[in-house]
């Protein structure tokens, strides 16, 4: 409990997840992120400040990242003011955003130049259950580098998955959105379906939840989406654009033929066309009633 946290990235995940470093005993400084209200709750709970990345690096043994993507993560990492520069040997950096595996690779080789270890260790799970200190992660590292910050995970995770070396946090990540995003774009068609046919939406619903088609996507997606509120699950549509992006560049690399993969992105870059790109994943609901000019759920 000793180990100095520093932490970027104090935004919606990042604020439980920094608030319960604190209320487990580890020291933490963090950096402002879009704007000060969560910093200012950390300060006021007992957290330091820092103004860059190579502060946050210089004064702590452990750097947390809770940023959105790869390129986030690199302009945390390189120039003048970032991690590179002012972190020391010894230390680690653990990355928590969704990033791209071949730049999780050469930040890796980076680092591990100054002596420097990186763990990748995405998250799953929303807001609500980082404040509540259970989120999950999937953590790519060698089993000495897994040992050592197992402790710092467990004081904002319930779920800990050591799923390989390093970067394969990353990949895990990628394949599980891919699932998850998969399982809202069929829900947002399958509800259009129902506008299209005359199926009263609330009855799809009640069939759904009875089987074994049913999942907790389905949940947080169509539940609020009945009464109007497609902010069920609290997950960007942008974000999901970006990670699906990602999972084929990826898969591609690997040499699938990815025709799912390459039309769900698709989806996501037409929901963001037709006018959402400021909403969460349900307002595909929205966007494919738009396309198909249905009423899906009713006024």
């Amino acid at each position: 409990m000793n180990k100095k946290i520093g932490f970027i990235g104090v935004g919606m995940m990042g604020h439980g997840i920094a608030k319960n470093l604190l209320e487990k005993g580890f020291p933490v400084t963090a950096m402002a992120h879009r704007n000060r209200a969560p910093l200012e709750d950390l300060l006021q709970k007992g957290a330091g400040e820092a103004s860059t990345p190579f502060a946050i690096a210089e004064s702590s043994d452990v750097i947390i990242l809770c940023v959105t993507g790869s390129p986030e993560v690199e302009q945390c990492m390189y120039g003048d003011d970032g991690i590179i520069a002012g972190c020391r040997s010894g230390s680690i950096v653990i990355d928590c955003s969704t990033a791209e595996p071949t730049s999780t690779d050469r930040i890796a080789a980076d680092l591990k130049a100054k002596g420097v270890t990186l763990v990748d260790a995405p998250l799953a799970r929303t807001p609500v259950e980082a404040e509540e200190g259970r989120l999950n992660t999937m953590v790519g590292a060698d089993d000495k580098a897994f040992d050592e910050v197992k402790p710092i995970l467990a004081a904002y995770c319930e779920n800990i998955f050591h799923v390989g070396g390093p970067g394969a946090g990353h990949k895990v990540k990628l394949i599980n959105n891919f699932l998850a995003m998969s399982q809202a774009a069929l829900t947002a068609e399958a509800l259009c379906a129902c506008g299209a046919t005359g199926v009263d939406p609330r009855k799809f619903y009640d069939v759904i939840s009875a089987g074994g088609v049913n999942s907790p996507v389905f949940q947080m997606i169509v539940s609020n989406a009945l009464e109007g509120d497609y902010s069920g699950l609290k997950f960007s549509l942008a974000n999901g654009e970006k990670d699906l992006r990602y999972y084929n560049r990826m898969t591609e690399a690997a040499g699938l033929t990815n025709s799912l993969g390459r039309n769900l992105h698709h989806t996501f870059v037409q929901g963001m066309k037709l006018g959402f790109s400021e909403g969460y994943v349900g307002s595909l609901i929205e966007a494919q009633a738009k396309l198909n000019n249905v009423e899906i759920i009713g006024k």
